[in-house]
């Protein structure tokens, strides 16, 4: 069994880490903790070998067998040479292509389609696949940007609850809601202080909600984020007839409130990210193989 490993395809993100092989054509896989590499690149080095063991035991073999087999790996954080390259060092494996998680993502929802896909989860980004390149936008963090995020839609709605304190915008069902659950203005402001963007991303829950009941404050944010993704999708090159794909938790609400147009162009992804994540690493492993001959 060991020499029929094929690949190896690691997708790692904030909530998990994701291992997959092929063996005999058949796809097996595992998972592990989280593995962004820019917030803690020791621990999710770590996480990915965990990764490997759990894989080795599911398939009876040494996690040796794994150490001369061509791995992709996509994670979250993996956007610098300096991180790719220490990420690349610490691993017990001779054969490597480390890049951030946005590719698999990509080519698992879209295969090798053209197409457009924005992924609106706790973070944001948006991409471009047309003659199988991939171009991407956003993408930037919580800080500087991420826009129409989980994270970003809880931020705003805590935005709005202390301009209806400073008596520029007016109450809202949503803004009292908030308002009542973290302590008023002073117990937001607390909040925000310490919170992640996990933390703020479990508020958007609750604003989802809320523009669905026509709430307009929560409307309005709805409709900012929108604004954003159709910003960048028009950025992209999307015209009509391209599919556009919504993924990420909070990515399929934002639909009600795009123009017609995308409405229109709306498609579902062919798979998952670990699906991406596989399809690359075929790829690498025929590129070592061609370079071999």
């Amino acid at each position: 069994m060991t020499y029929q490993l094929q690949m190896i395809a690691i997708d790692g993100g904030g909530t998990r880490c994701r291992v997959a092989c092929m063996i005999g054509g058949q796809k097996h896989i595992v998972e592990a903790g989280s593995a962004n590499v820019s917030t803690d690149l020791e621990s999710g080095v770590a996480e990915i070998v965990t990764g490997l063991g759990e894989l080795a035991r599911e398939l009876d073999i040494p996690a040796a067998a794994f150490e001369s087999v061509p791995a992709y790996i996509g994670l979250a954080g993996a956007s610098w040479p300096e991180i790719v390259a220490k990420v690349a060092a610490r691993l017990p494996l001779k054969h490597v292509r480390v890049e951030d998680d946005r590719p698999s993502a990509v080519r698992g929802a879209l295969g090798r389609d053209d197409g457009i896909l924005v992924h609106c989860g706790t973070g944001s980004f948006q991409a471009m696949q047309r003659a199988g390149r991939i171009v991407l936008t956003g993408g930037w963090g919580p800080v500087l940007g991420d826009e129409a995020s989980a994270q970003w839609v809880g931020r705003k709605a805590l935005s709005a609850v202390l301009m209806v304190q400073d008596g520029v915008r007016p109450v809202s069902a949503l803004t009292e809601r908030l308002s009542e659950k973290l302590g008023g203005p002073a117990g937001i402001v607390a909040f925000a202080g310490d919170a992640s963007p996990a933390d703020f991303g479990n508020l958007a829950k609750g604003v989802t909600e809320a523009a669905a009941e026509n709430d307009p404050t929560a409307v309005e944010v709805m409709r900012s984020g929108a604004a954003h993704i159709a910003t960048h999708v028009r950025a992209l090159g999307w015209s009509e007839g391209l599919p556009l794909l919504l993924t990420g938790g909070i990515a399929a609400h934002y639909a009600p409130y795009l123009d017609v147009q995308m409405q229109q162009a709306l498609a579902q992804p062919k798979g998952q990210p670990i699906d991406g994540a596989l399809s690359l690493a075929r790829e690498f492993a025929e590129e070592l193989s061609e370079c071999s001959v």
